[in-house]
């Protein structure tokens, strides 16, 4: 075999890390308390009585933080101890696992969005976690790893995008990544993380017909010049492919690219 030809063969096989990318991903996915185990968001507004079917407990909306009354045969616990009375919740934002607040297995976990609060309940014991049938996804393909150049705006924006659940709610945007592909220049408007990675929200011509309504793509920190790698073999399933309680933002105007991505994660298999 020639040179170049090893070349091409090798070039052909996916690189270690993208496989190990993979399985931590699956192991994500599969986890316990992972997206398959959501069964249900509940939004304290549409239970004004402050009672939620299937979950203990009367819960309420004050100001910045809800009170959960129980007893303590109810069976809800609060960092291992027994609920018996009112306490004081806040939004959790850690892992689910870390949750304070559990009833047997299934952990429940506060959330607020646009001052509204809710109350996520994970069972690992979800259909949907016990008969995952597992995700299609494209091979893998060099040419889709694309250097990229960070554009932040002067200031963060926020723009009105449609949710997975049927409402409009903000989404934040820093700035926008820029790539070449077809000869042309394109961009994604992005978030910024906690730890300084990129978040965009984009669809494509596959999306919808062959791959999910749209895609999540999270490219690593740019460099301090704003150079990033913008690699689409990682295009990421959002939460809500996964679990209909999940309220995904819809991809902001700009972010729907004319041509079709074919790699990265693209849709569940059938069930």
């Amino acid at each position: 075999m020639s040179t170049d030809a090893r070349r091409t063969a090798d070039e052909a096989e996916p690189p270690q890390e993208w496989l190990t990318w993979r399985e931590r991903r699956a192991r994500t996915l599969t986890a316990p308390y992972g997206p398959l185990s959501l069964t249900g968001t509940h939004w304290l507004a549409d239970h004004p009585g402050g009672r939620i079917e299937g979950i203990p407990g009367e819960w309420r909306e004050d100001g910045d933080e809800v009170v959960l009354t129980a007893a303590a045969g109810d069976g809800l616990t609060l960092d291992g101890t027994p609920v018996d009375g009112a306490v004081r919740l806040t939004a959790h934002h850690g892992p689910v696992p870390q949750s304070p607040l559990a009833h047997g297995d299934r952990r429940l976990v506060v959330l607020r969005r646009e001052g509204q609060w809710a109350v996520r309940d994970f069972d690992p014991g979800a259909p949907a976690r016990t008969a995952f049938p597992g995700i299609g996804i494209g091979a893998y393909d060099p040419a889709w790893v694309l250097p990229g150049q960070y554009r932040p705006y002067p200031e963060h924006r926020s723009v009105r995008v449609e949710n997975a659940d049927g409402q409009e709610r903000g989404l934040g945007l820093a700035g926008e990544i820029a790539f070449t592909h077809g000869g042309a220049e394109h961009t994604l408007r992005v978030a910024v993380e906690d730890d300084g990675s990129l978040w965009a929200v984009f669809a494509d011509a596959t999306s919808g017909n062959g791959s999910y309504r749209f895609r999540f793509l999270r490219p690593p920190a740019p460099a301090a010049d704003g150079t990033v790698t913008v690699d689409f073999n990682r295009a990421l399933l959002p939460p809500c492919a996964f679990a209909d309680h999940f309220i995904c933002p819809f991809p902001p105007p700009g972010n729907t690219l004319a041509f079709g991505v074919p790699t990265g994660e693209r849709a569940l298999l059938p069930g």
